[in-house]
């Protein structure tokens, strides 16, 4: 992001670190209990606790701010979170033990905050999308940096095929390497300038098209089986992701008619219509 910033893609901003501090935890902490959810829980069970997120940003945006999507755009995200749930999940949801349950919650938990304060201090800073990512990114760094030795096998005795220290980084796994973390790069943008532009419900409501997307393209060029069963959740889904945009689309177009009108004047109003004003 530095390099981008050096070559004017965007002018990069300072922020104070303790504004920033938030974030950067929310950050560290989604990735984190994701991933420890996902090596102690099925992947049934991590299935439905990520699926879970936009209930959970739907809850969370009411208690902190009082903003509540309409009836019908909540009856939307729960039409697409079915479907999503029926398409995805095909094994027993196995809940192994209350640790599982307990991280399960808190990764859906923090990852439903982090993608609110990702749009939140946008507005908040005054700050864009490139310039929040850049700023926050080398206190991320730093505290997955404490966090990697207590969570992952580093080898500082016994520098075995297993660890950190023990791995052999050959040419093409540091190109690997390389393009991952490039691609997390544009990933956590896209995050920022999808949250930043719509809403974080919004953001999850693209994250299951995606999924839609990846479903459907591994059976028409990867020949990957299709079930009955997954045909009917991504049919669900989409009939809900087609719902949510139609009525998305529909307050963008009639937002901006309703703050002209609330703009004017009865006295500009009347005018308008080309009645006289009354006398003084």
């Amino acid at each position: 992001m530095s390099l981008l910033g050096t070559f004017g893609f965007f002018a990069p901003k300072k922020i104070p670190a303790l504004k920033l501090l938030p974030l950067a935890c929310g950050y560290v902490g989604y990735i984190v209990l994701c991933n420890v959810s996902l090596n102690i829980n099925s992947v049934g069970f991590y299935q439905i606790m990520k699926i879970a997120v936009a209930p959970t940003v739907v809850v969370l945006e009411f208690l902190m701010f009082g903003k509540l999507p309409g009836p019908l755009m909540m009856l939307s995200v729960v039409i697409v979170c079915v479907g999503i749930t029926v398409a995805t999940v095909t094994d027993t949801v196995v809940v192994n033990n209350m640790m599982g349950i307990v991280v399960g919650l808190a990764a859906t938990l923090i990852t439903a905050t982090y993608q609110i304060w990702a749009g939140s201090k946008q507005k908040e800073l005054q700050a864009s999308s490139s310039q929040l990512l850049q700023a926050y990114t080398p206190q991320a760094m730093l505290l997955l940096g404490i966090l990697v030795p207590i969570f992952e096998p580093m080898g500082w005795k016994d520098r075995a095929p297993g660890t950190l220290l023990g791995y052999e980084y050959t040419p093409g796994a540091l190109t690997a390497i390389l393009i991952s973390a490039v691609l997390g790069i544009l990933v956590s943008l896209s995050t920022f300038l999808v949250i930043g532009s719509t809403s974080s419900l919004t953001y999850n409501i693209v994250g299951h098209f995606k999924t839609v997307i990846i479903l459907g393209g591994g059976f028409f060029f990867f020949n990957d089986t299709m079930s009955w069963k997954r045909m009917a959740g991504i049919c669900i889904a989409m009939i809900g992701i087609i719902w949510y945009t139609q009525m998305t689309v529909q307050q963008a177009v009639s937002a901006p008619a309703i703050k002209l009108v609330s703009a004017q004047t009865p006295e500009k109003q009347r005018l308008k219509a080309g009645e006289a004003a009354p006398p003084a």
